[in-house]
């Protein structure tokens, strides 16, 4: 039951989240025959799966939600604002419904009143008391009638009056790799009268494939219809089942449309792992690469006293770290995923949060086919989803004030990922009011986070930093949007956690932007080290555009600071030490620099010498250094010390 209930969130969430892309592409669309199809078929098959379990109130809910979407798809009622408003309550209601299941096992206590009040918003479509209508279109039936005629004698020996069901079963073509055994199911339909087995493509020597099923399968039985939904209830996407009466076979397929389960192909052929098996794999290839710097210090070691010993252990070191790069890769390969898995949830959420406000949002979404390491894209949804929230209540205005300030009555919120480097940056941008920063300064006061005197001689970005501060909040009451406690520190707090940062700008009147800069993995970075004085840091190698020696005299002094030329230009020179708050030593009269990027510029960093280049594992900063601006994380070194990885990006500014 455990696997069951498992493989049930997985496939779950995903029709979740394709009858939620249908219904919101409907909206644009009403008419799209193919969106409603897919709604129809998602929405089916996660009722017949929920069948499986005692989630009654949620195969209630869907089941009357799949009969409004069958009036739908049929014709008779048009795909209308307040028909898809309320189908999309249904499929957000399952969706918190398959959390609640993940983390309890069981539905939420009130899905059963919650379920009701649902089923009550739909029955005015679907006739009076909203009973069951039929949810489909009429489909060929003339196999049945066939089925029937091909075994007369079998069907009037069901007795006169004996209900017959009818099954047409065709396994998807790749149900060998999805576990499904067609004659296992088949085997157990009981007091079997007829069978009959085709195929559903001609045969092709030149394009047989002995691992796809090309059969379909006809029955007739008199077991109940029920009975029979049950045995193929993990199939429902691949069967057809009908009742008729033995005596007016004819008749009844000539007047009775029947319910079809719609035919889906299967995918491609995948092997799901659970992604703790990958994070064990993640957490090896981690212990390899220590392991692998030690075998390197060991030979640097043995280099002193047996050279014929450190050429030795350098050769076998080689193919060391050769298969370990191999290995890494492959890791990386199955942890990243891309972005879309979490970004397609947004669009119904921001959706509900803007009805629930009465404001018009226009929501974008860019760079949902980046990948990143699955960590990373399930541990930032949360983030997203409270700051997109703050965007939709915090930011934008409401549809007349933005009118009086000369804007278009419906805000713009526009959610962007993008590769820069080594890092993934989430940008959440609006074009709202902008954070009125006397107002920050206000509450921050009120709320005694610090001394008055010191909040008023805070510049501007002090001041928006403030709103990181924990218990901050800018909401005047409790509603279901805003006041529950939980502010922008939590999204600091959870973005930290994965290693990442979080950066805010606004322009009163135009906006603000919020950005979320994280790893785009978690597993190995390749680092290089510096020296300042006589500690040693590293820095992603991927941070740094290029090393230069620079003669001390070519150092220019400019107002308070300094910079030099490089191929003509100009760049601003910055020491490290003083990055970092430690002592300088003197300036030798050749000097090393990094040349690294701040945003589009570029900027040299002056270190006081550069060593080995290797491999790491980052671990995040926790406890009480969790916090710590400038530094991505820390690395264990081959000889046992541990090695601070700097964020030279935020150090510079």
């Amino acid at each position: 039951m455990d696997e069951l209930i498992e493989q049930f969130l997985i496939e779950g969430r995903e029709l979740v989240q394709q009858a939620s892309d249908d219904l919101l592409a409907l909206e644009e669309n009403p008419s799209d025959l193919g969106r409603i199809d897919s709604a129809f078929r998602a929405v089916h098959t996660l009722k017949g799966s929920v069948g499986f379990f005692d989630f009654a109130p949620m195969g209630e809910l869907l089941h009357r939600a799949e009969d409004l979407l069958g009036t739908v798809r049929s014709g008779r009622l048009a795909a209308t604002k307040a028909i898809l408003d309320v189908l999309l309550e249904c499929i957000g209601a399952s969706d918190a419904w398959i959390d609640s299941i993940e983390r309890t096992g069981n539905l939420p206590p009130d899905a059963d009143a919650q379920g009701r009040s649902l089923r009550a918003a739909m029955a005015p479509y679907l006739g009076e008391a909203g009973q069951d209508i039929a949810t489909a279109p009429e489909v060929d039936l003339d196999w049945v009638a066939g089925l029937v005629e091909r075994n007369r004698e079998a069907v009037d020996g069901a007795g006169a009056g004996q209900p017959i069901t009818a099954l047409r079963y065709t396994p998807s073509k790749d149900c060998f790799f999805l576990g499904d055994d067609p004659l296992a199911l088949v085997r157990s339909i009981p007091g079997l009268i007829a069978l009959e087995i085709g195929t559903r493509d001609a045969w092709a020597s030149e394009t047989f494939d002995p691992f796809a099923c090309n059969l379909v399968f006809e029955a007739l039985t008199p077991a109940p219809v029920d009975d029979v939904r049950g045995i193929f209830r993990l199939v429902p996407d691949q069967t057809i089942v009908f009742e008729i009466q033995a005596e007016s076979a004819a008749q009844q397929l000539a007047e009775s449309p029947a319910t079809p389960d719609g035919g889906r192909e299967g995918g491609g052929r995948t092997l799901r792992v659970d992604a703790a098996r990958i994070d064990v794999l993640a957490n090896i290839v981690g212990e390899l690469v220590v392991t692998k710097n030690g075998l390197a210090h060991l030979a640097q070691q043995a280099a002193e006293t047996d050279p014929k010993l450190a050429r030795s252990l350098s050769a076998n070191q080689a193919n060391f770290d050769r298969l370990i790069g191999d290995m890494h890769r492959a890791v990386i390969a199955m942890r990243m995923i891309p972005l879309a898995r979490t970004f397609q949830r947004f669009p119904r959420l921001v959706r509900d949060i803007a009805g629930k406000l009465n404001k018009g949002v226009v929501f974008s979404v860019t760079g949902e086919e980046v990948q990143a390491d699955k960590s990373i894209v399930d541990g930032i949804f949360e983030p997203l989803l409270h700051v997109l929230r703050n965007a939709v209540d915090h930011g934008i205005e409401g549809a007349e004030t933005r009118r009086g300030n000369q804007k278009p009555a419906d805000g713009h919120i526009r959610l962007e990922a993008r590769r820069t480097n080594d890092q993934i940056v989430f940008s959440v941008m609006d074009d709202g009011a902008g954070i009125d920063l006397d107002s920050v300064r206000q509450i921050a006061k009120s709320r005694n986070l610090m001394d008055a005197a010191v909040i008023d001689a805070l510049d501007d970005a002090e001041v928006l930093d403030l709103i990181f501060a924990a218990g901050f909040s800018t909401a005047a009451a409790v509603t279901d949007v805003s006041g529950r406690g939980v502010g922008m520190d939590a999204v600091r707090t959870a973005v930290e956690a994965l290693g990442g940062r979080v950066l805010v700008s606004s322009t009163r009147g135009a906006g603000t932007t919020i950005q979320l800069i994280l790893p785009q993995t978690l597993v190995i970075n390749t680092i290089m080290t510096v020296r300042v004085g006589d500690e040693r840091f590293g820095v992603p190698i991927e941070s740094v555009q290029e090393t230069m020696r620079v003669a001390a005299d070519r150092i220019l002094p400019i107002r308070e600071g300094e910079a030099f030329v490089v191929r003509n230009r100009t760049l601003p020179l910055l020491r490290l030490a003083d990055l970092l708050n430690l002592p300088r030593l003197p300036r030798p009269d050749d000097i090393r620099v990094l040349i690294a990027t701040a945003g589009d510029e570029r900027v040299g960093i002056e270190v006081d010498g550069f060593a080995e280049r290797f491999d790491v594992v980052l671990r995040p900063m926790q406890g009480l250094l969790s916090g710590m601006p400038g530094v991505l994380g820390t690395a264990l070194l081959g000889d046992g010390q541990v090695l601070m990885v700097l964020d030279l990006p935020e150090l510079i500014g």
